[in-house]
């Protein structure tokens, strides 16, 4: 009796991607640029931050170490702000 071997079947590129990716995967945001997203806006559009401050996606905030930024991840009680230094988490009255 023969036993029959199946042939591994090797991945192209595309069935790579779908693989990874998963189908009806979210699309991926590009990553933010600080100058970009506060570029041209007026000094009175960026609120000062405190803790005790609820913020939004895609508000803009003045911090007094970092300088001015802009929310791009709200989860619970902290926030991601882009800063021109890069990505800090911060705390808000989520």
């Amino acid at each position: 009796m023969s036993i029959k071997r199946s042939k591994q079947r090797s991945f192209s590129s595309r069935d790579k991607d779908e693989a990874e990716t998963g189908l009806g995967a979210r699309k991926v945001e590009p990553p933010k640029v600080w100058a970009d997203e506060t570029g041209g806006k007026d000094d009175a559009a960026f609120q000062p931050y405190a803790l005790t401050t609820k913020f939004t996606k895609g508000a803009l905030l003045s911090h007094a170490k970092f300088g001015k930024g802009v929310v791009t991840l709200v989860e619970g009680s902290r926030i991601e702000v882009l800063f021109e230094e890069g990505a800090k988490k911060l705390g808000h009255a989520g």
